[in-house]
């Protein structure tokens, strides 16, 4: 494989599952714990139909991200093939959405894990342990994915086992606590509250944008990207499905109003299971930040090398190999973002910002198909391509009208000052060239 400027350098040691349990890892993250209570207030027992609906969305967009990314595996994933196929340009904007709906959600997260902490701690405790937690978790990830990217791949790994294990057995234990009378319908269904429940559904599966930033990274990309994409969106949908139905046959009415949906499920059946699924939603937030500053800070990384942004943050580092001063700014930053913020305030734009890069990758996937653009060998050459753009692209365009006038126009700002900065860039650069 040819390999990319911006790749140069680059140890490409991620595998398929590797690759998969990072994808796995970002998408199943703290969303899923609450998620379901929310769903249920916006469609009652029809809950699991939202989820069904955007798997077929997600599924759809995971096609042509696959597609895509066989075709062009570099660097900051999305971004680096919504610029193969139509320039410079488009290709800046959607890296600046992707990187920075990466760090706003890296540093909302951060903020709820260290929330999750102080809760069981004396108040007297709580402003220093806020802090404390916050900058211990995202430093001590940057630590350990700027000691090598196998170290890293490891670390997600271990997480994505360790979360997965409190929600199958979530799965196993509710089945057999499931009642039939849970699923009567109470709610009245209305377009208003399956719109913000499709939005809802579609934040605890978006994630997979965030793990292909690693894809300079990867081994065999033609092959592992999609494979990794088909295991990990299809074990997540499953999951996601079982979860809202089985939490539903549990509490019935009840998990409309529940705060921790998962959690009081499980007290119907052992307090011991309450008090696991707990510690788990504060483990999954941890693991979504291992898998989160894997991956996001290559997309500065894949910036800096295309002269985007400080050539300091396209450096690696001689020994480990790693964007070491990528990783470092970029956890910089998501950690005064969490010291600042919270996660509601930041989770809507940030999955807005994600409906935007998906319009963008299927849209670059079937332009890279159409072109015949294939840098890694033989690519994954979906028969039904068309079908999958049409009803990614159509489905995400539904999702950013379902939302607030307020939030579309937040995200219209960020769309527009990202081209504005790179026009900006462009001339500065030219003026000293034409000097």
């Amino acid at each position: 494989m040819k390999e990319r400027r911006r790749d140069a350098g680059l140890v490409r040691a991620i595998g398929t599952w590797g690759l998969a349990a990072n994808i796995v890892n970002v998408v199943v993250g703290a969303g899923i714990f609450a998620a379901p209570a929310a769903v249920a207030a916006c469609m009652g027992a029809a809950g699991p139909l939202a989820f069904l609906a955007c798997a077929i969305a997600v599924g759809a967009v995971a096609i042509c991200l696959a597609e895509g990314g066989s075709r062009v595996p570099t660097s900051g994933g999305i971004y680096g093939c919504i610029e193969e196929a139509f320039g410079p340009l488009a290709g800046y904007v959607a890296g600046t959405t992707l990187w920075f709906s990466d760090v706003l959600a890296c540093g909302g997260v951060a903020a709820a894990l260290a929330d999750a902490v102080v809760s069981v701690l004396p108040a007297q405790m709580a402003t220093a342990a806020h802090a404390s937690v916050i900058v211990a978790s995202i430093g001590g990830v940057a630590m350990v994915n700027t000691r090598g990217i196998k170290g890293g791949a490891r670390l997600v790994d271990a997480m994505t086992l360790a979360k997965l294990i409190p929600l199958a057995i979530f799965v196993a234990a509710g089945a057999h606590a499931v009642r039939k009378a849970n699923f009567l319908q109470t709610t009245a269904l209305s377009p208003s509250g399956f719109g913000r429940a499709l939005i809802l559904a579609l934040f605890v599966f978006t994630g997979m944008e965030v793990s292909l930033s690693a894809s300079g990274e990867v081994s065999r990309p033609a092959r592992t990207i999609p494979r990794a994409l088909g295991i990990a969106v299809t074990s997540t949908a499953c999951l996601y499905i079982a979860i809202q139905a089985i939490a539903q046959g549990i509490l019935g009415p009840a998990l409309a109003n529940s705060q921790a949906p998962l959690a009081d499920a499980m007290a119907r059946i052992s307090p011991v299971l309450r008090v696991l699924l707990l510690g788990a939603a504060a483990l999954s937030m941890f693991g979504w930040l291992s898998s989160d500053l894997l991956a996001s800070p290559r997309v500065l990384f894949a910036f800096a090398r295309d002269g985007l942004l400080p050539s300091a943050l396209g450096k690696l580092h001689p020994h480990s190999k790693t964007p070491n001063v990528a990783i470092v700014c970029y956890a910089a930053l998501a950690i005064g973002l969490a010291l600042t913020g919270t996660f509601a305030e930041l989770a809507v734009l940030s999955t807005l910002g994600s409906a935007v890069l998906y319009i963008g990758g299927c849209a670059a996937a079937w332009q890279l198909a159409r072109r015949g653009v294939a840098l890694a060998g033989k690519p994954l050459g979906f028969r039904w391509l068309r079908v999958a753009v049409t009803v990614g692209i159509g489905s995400m365009v539904a999702m950013i009208f379902l939302a607030s006038r307020q939030e579309i126009l937040g995200l219209i700002a960020l769309l527009t000052i990202s081209t504005l900065v790179y026009m900006v860039q462009r001339r500065r650069v030219a003026a000293r060239l034409d000097a």
